[in-house]
C-alpha cells in the first residue's frame, strides 16, 4: 500500500438502470435475484473503474442500498421502513417540521425512515454478504460502510411507535450497538481490512444549539 493511501467515500452515482431496479425491487416488481443480478453487475463494474483508477481500498458502491441507512430495515428484525408523510403526525414540532420539508423542497412521501417497531435482532448480516461478493472481484483490501450506531438510535427512534418495544431511547440504542459490535466481528473474522461506521449527523448535534430544530434523520 503506498504511504498516502486512497480509497472513496462508499456511495457511488446509481445508473438508470439500477435506479430501475431500486424502484421495482421496492414495488415488488422484482424478485431479488433479479435485484441482486443487476447490483451485482454495478458492483462489478465500481470495483473495474476503482482499479483502474489505482485507488488502494475499494468499495462497493452500496449499489444494493435505498440509501446509506434506511437499508437495515430489510436486515433486522424489529424494524419497519416508513415515509415521513406516515409519521408526520408523530413528531414532537408537526409545523416545523413541515416548514423545514418546504424549504428543502422535499416531499414528505420521497424520504422512507428505519422506524424501530419491535425488538432488534438481525434476521441477516448487514453487509458480510457484501463483502463476499467483493472478494470474487479483487484482491485489494474492501472497505466496508456501515451507518453508525448514534445516527441508527437517533433516526429508528419514533416514540409513538418505538415505545411499545423499549422503555427509552438508551436502552434501544444499547441493541443498536450490539448489533453493530456483530456485525463487525463477523466482517473482522471475514477479513475485512477496514470497517467505516458513517455519522454525519453528529455535525447537527454539535451545532443543535444554534438551530434547535431536528431533521428527519
Amino acid at each position: 500500500m503506498t504511504a498516502f493511501t486512497t480509497t472513496q467515500v462508499g456511495s457511488w452515482p446509481r445508473s438508470k438502470r439500477m435506479l430501475r431496479a431500486l424502484r421495482d425491487r421496492r414495488l415488488g416488481q422484482i424478485d431479488r435475484k433479479a435485484f441482486d443480478a443487476a447490483a451485482d453487475e454495478e458492483v462489478r463494474r465500481t470495483v473495474r473503474i476503482q482499479e483502474e483508477a489505482g485507488l488502494d481500498v475499494l468499495v462497493d458502491g452500496e449499489h444494493r442500498r435505498d440509501n446509506f441507512y434506511s437499508f437495515v430495515a430489510e436486515k433486522l428484525e424489529g424494524v419497519r421502513l416508513m415515509s415521513l408523510a406516515e409519521m408526520l403526525d408523530e413528531m414532537e414540532d408537526k409545523s416545523g417540521f413541515e416548514e423545514m420539508l418546504t424549504t428543502l423542497d422535499v416531499p414528505a412521501s420521497a424520504i422512507r425512515n428505519p422506524t424501530c417497531t419491535g425488538r432488534l435482532t438481525r434476521r441477516e448480516p448487514l453487509a458480510a454478504g457484501d463483502l463476499d461478493f467483493m472478494r470474487t472481484l479483487t484482491d485489494r483490501p474492501v472497505k466496508i460502510t456501515l451507518p453508525g450506531p448514534y445516527l441508527l438510535t437517533r433516526s429508528m427512534w419514533v416514540s409513538a411507535y418505538t415505545k411499545k418495544a423499549y422503555a427509552s431511547q438508551q436502552e434501544m440504542g444499547r441493541d443498536v450497538v450490539r448489533l453493530l459490535r456483530e456485525e463487525l466481528e463477523e466482517l473482522t473474522a471475514r477479513g475485512c481490512e477496514f470497517v467505516q461506521f458513517d455519522e454525519p449527523v453528529l455535525t447537527e448535534a454539535v451545532m443543535s444549539g444554534e438551530c434547535g430544530r431536528r431533521t428527519f434523520m
